[in-house]
């Protein structure tokens, strides 16, 4: 069974109390299909479990198989640097199957982001240090495709399906 390798800290983008008891960690695509199938599933469980767990979400564009899988984690990014990651991440999500300068540029419109910052941020390949250690880092802690979950550190194995019940059980541990 695996283990995450770097632990959950300040640096990560993360939602929930910081000292929640079940700590929800997610290596994802935004181009990924099975990660936009699991971003409801997410959300439904953190809205179940409000207040009992923490959830952080890491870069692993699978770029060889997703070409737009960098250029959204840069928008994330991006919007991260100016206090609006999560609403750019949902809206990447739920905008998936139009991943792309124009739904980056209306994310941008939308958030009230600088278009010509990102542009300035993607040609100094400004976020690409950043996206790799988590990539790297989901290497080091057994990731191999995406969406990966670890709760409280372990690796969930039995993927999105499995990962309501996992997170219940965790959840009924910690009380």
């Amino acid at each position: 069974m695996s283990s995450l390798r770097n632990p959950v800290s300040p640096h990560d983008h993360s939602k929930g109390p910081a000292a929640a008891p079940v700590v929800l960690v997610e290596y994802g695509d935004y181009q990924c299909p099975y990660c936009g199938a699991a971003y409801p599933v997410v959300k439904d469980l953190l809205a179940a479990y409000a207040g009992e767990v923490r959830f952080v979400f890491r870069n692993f564009p699978l770029a060889e198989v997703h070409p737009e899988a960098v250029n959204a984690a840069f928008v994330a990014e991006f919007a991260a640097q100016h206090g609006k990651f999560w609403a750019a991440h949902d809206l990447l999500f739920e905008n998936q199957q139009q991943l792309g300068p124009d739904l980056y540029a209306t994310i941008c419109e939308r958030l009230d982001l600088p278009l010509d910052e990102l542009r300035t941020a993607v040609a100094s390949k400004k976020f690409i240090a950043r996206i790799r250690d988590e990539e790297e880092g989901g290497i080091r802690s057994g990731v191999n495709g995406t969406p990966t979950f670890f709760i409280n550190g372990v690796r969930v194995d039995s993927g999105t399906e499995g990962l309501p019940a996992a997170l219940a059980e965790a959840v009924r541990r910690s009380a």
